[in-house]
């Protein structure tokens, strides 16, 4: 189905045009029309497959009977508004709204958390009709009553599985608590999980259901490979199978922040431009991460599963999993990231032996038996281990270089001996025994200590001889 069956507003036709848009992918040509009835939408598709433009140009269609060119804040309240789980992701649905409603006079923005509010305040303070939105932020801002939701018409919940994954349930159920009951409610996901079922079953009213791909399927598109790679050889296999494909760019998934800052660490002294992206990261170095690797700087981009889904980057070639998920369903949404849009992309695994029951639930998600694959490596390959090794997070380990002498011809040059130097002796102890029988004298230690004589201390008077004095005193009287 083609685009200009539609009948859109002529401002909205010509943004489309200009973008390359002709024919519709499946999830735009089934939501679309449903969208524009104004009834609710519980959708299943993958990521890369156009949600973006399904949801949003039918309800910037909707939205046109109330565009007007006033500059009054009051003529422009939130009549839509979309969450999404990422910054990333909110970030990249904001700039296409704009671009599709770049014609009209109906006015966007996005708000979310990392960046300073005051900026964003001063864009709610002069009116928006869409808002997108991640949770959290949202909630900011409607405390401090910067944004008001009463005259919401649309909402839709993009990426809803992650934003439970995350945790948002119960910021999702106090945003929705702020809005109309008379609403239009749109649900994308990538699976149909019990809890979004639940969710749906909460918040939507008779949705539609559409499903445009078998649930938790990965694209045909990409090409899958799970390779049996010891944790100290993972690096190795990483550069040996960039090297035997050609390929320029790369996402190298991890599964701990910390891991993946070593590991950008440790590829960029291995020559391969690289850099990280996790959520320690501030919005800025995110972004500048991402423009960085759009604009072909960067050769890897090392990130947890922060950015497993909605990083819209063209052209993608590879995606390797360097740690295996713990979610079965994060590993359909990071080899998401490649094949997209109908291209061709590969999907790299490394296995380690401690990782088969992550793969035997990889394997029960997508429904496809995974054979394990040895990586095979060039008999000329680089000793990548030599520049340190990578295992798990823990401390990077120098190896000492081998000697570059067969074992003929070393060097045998004495040792300097490390002993310590004895310490002194007493020759005495070195002479030999002698008899001290025929010794006339006693041994030093035998004689007899001669009793020493009363010492009277100075301070001590002594006594006078009074006896005396009586008995010379009688004689003289005699």
């Amino acid at each position: 189905m083609a685009f200009a069956q539609l009948q859109l507003a002529a401002p909205l036709a010509r943004a489309v045009s200009e973008m390359g848009y002709e024919s519709m992918t499946p999830i735009q040509a089934q939501a679309i029309p449903v969208v524009l009835q104004g009834r609710d939408v519980m959708g299943a598709a993958q990521t890369g497959t156009g949600k973006t433009a399904a949801f949003a140009l039918p309800l910037l269609q909707r939205l046109m009977k109330h565009e007007n060119s006033s500059t009054s804040p009051a003529r422009h309240p939130v009549r839509a508004l979309v969450l999404l789980p990422t910054r990333e992701l909110a970030d990249q649905v904001a700039q296409q709204v704009k671009l599709y409603a770049k014609y009209t006079n109906m006015r966007s923005t996005v708000v979310f958390g990392g960046m300073d509010m005051k900026p964003q305040t001063l864009e709610l303070k002069k009116g928006v009709e869409v808002l997108v939105a991640t949770p959290g932020r949202l909630l900011d801002h409607i405390e401090a009553k910067n944004a008001v939701l009463n005259q919401v018409e649309y909402v839709v919940l993009d990426e809803a599985d992650r934003m439970l994954d995350i945790g948002f349930l119960p910021d999702l159920q106090r945003i929705l608590s702020y809005l109309p009951k008379q609403r239009t409610t749109l649900l994308f996901s990538a699976t149909f999980s019990p809890e979004i079922k639940r969710l749906a079953n909460s918040y939507l009213q008779d949705p539609v259901t559409i499903e445009v791909a078998r649930s938790n399927a990965t694209a045909s598109t990409v090409e899958q490979h799970f390779y049996s790679v010891g944790d100290d050889d993972k690096r190795h296999a990483l550069h040996q199978i960039l090297r035997q494909r050609g390929m320029k760019q790369a996402f190298v998934f991890v599964n701990s922040k910390l891991g993946c800052a070593r590991l950008a660490r440790s590829l960029e002294r291995e020559g391969l431009k690289t850099t990280a992206l996790h959520g320690d990261k501030s919005q800025d170095e995110r972004l500048k991460a991402l423009d960085a690797f759009k604009k072909g700087e960067v050769d890897l981009l090392v990130c947890t599963d922060v950015a497993a889904r909605g990083l819209d980057i063209k052209d993608v070639p590879a995606v390797f999993n360097f740690d295996v998920p713990f979610n079965a369903e994060d590993y359909v949404h990071r080899i998401g990231r490649t094949g997209r849009a109908g291209a061709s992309g590969l999907a790299v695994s490394f296995v380690s032996p401690k990782d088969a029951r992550l793969v035997a639930d990889i394997e029960k998600l997508i429904k496809t038996k995974i054979e394990l694959e040895p990586v095979e490596y060039d008999e000329d390959k680089p000793d990548i281990r030599r520049q340190g090794r990578f295992n798990e997070g823990r401390r990077l380990y120098e190896q000492t270089e081998e000697r570059s002498e067969p074992r003929g011809e070393r060097r045998t040059a004495p040792r300097e001996s490390r002993r310590p130097s004895a310490p002194p002796q007493d020759p005495f102890f070195n002479q030999p025994y002698e008899s001290t029988e025929a010794a006339a004298e006693p041994a030093p230690w035998e004689a007899v200590a001669k009793p020493a004589g009363r010492v009277v201390s100075a301070n001590i008077r002594p006594k006078r001889k009074v006896a005396a004095l009586f008995n010379k005193s009688e004689e003289t009287s005699s």
